[in-house]
């Protein structure tokens, strides 16, 4: 095991719609720490109020919130023993901020700790892909968007490990049989 909190702390990122949440749960279930996503938990609470900050109203407002969200996301976590698995979080916060704003990933992430070198990425699977009120983005944005976080995690030095179409079972045993 790592011997320094932050490598413990593991990223699951990769294509909307690509079974993320569905495998945190399954993480969670067998008993280790987990961080639900950022984007998930900021459009529910904007839904409620006056949506300003929705990913579809204002991406840029949305990523900037996601980003200290995860950040404080991240320092709750730094205590926690084992691993820690988040659901996408600050880097994949700091590439939405990239996209609409242009502000560098590596500025966003400047004074970060960094997360366990290995980042697992599900990919576009379009069988298992469903929008919903929460989850707007299409198929082919989110296909996009998954090449801007692959390209992101490579250029920042991690090495991804993309998930196997598989079930949620077979997935969490992949994942864990890569860890140390």
């Amino acid at each position: 095991m790592c011997s320094n909190n932050s490598e413990r702390h593991v990223i699951l990122s990769g294509c909307s719609g690509g079974g993320k949440s569905t495998l945190l749960a399954e993480l969670k279930r067998r008993g280790y720490e987990t961080v639900e996503e950022p984007g998930r938990r900021i459009v529910a609470t904007e839904m409620q109020g006056e949506g300003k900050a929705l990913p579809w109203v204002n991406l840029e407002l949305f990523a900037r919130r996601a980003i200290e969200m995860a950040a404080r996301d991240r320092e709750r976590a730094k205590n926690l023993k084992g691993w820690v698995f988040f659901d996408r979080g600050l880097v994949d916060a700091a590439v939405a901020l990239e996209h609409v704003a242009g502000v560098a990933v590596s500025e966003t992430l400047a004074d970060q700790d960094r997360f366990h070198h290995q980042v697992f990425l599900t990919p576009p699977w379009p069988e298992i892909y469903r929008s919903d009120s929460e989850r707007q983005l299409d198929m082919e944005e989110g296909i996009a968007e998954y090449h801007r976080l692959l390209d992101a995690f490579t250029g920042l030095g991690y090495d991804p490990v993309i998930l196997p179409e598989v079930d949620v079972v077979a997935r969490a045993d992949f994942i864990l049989e890569r860890l140390p």
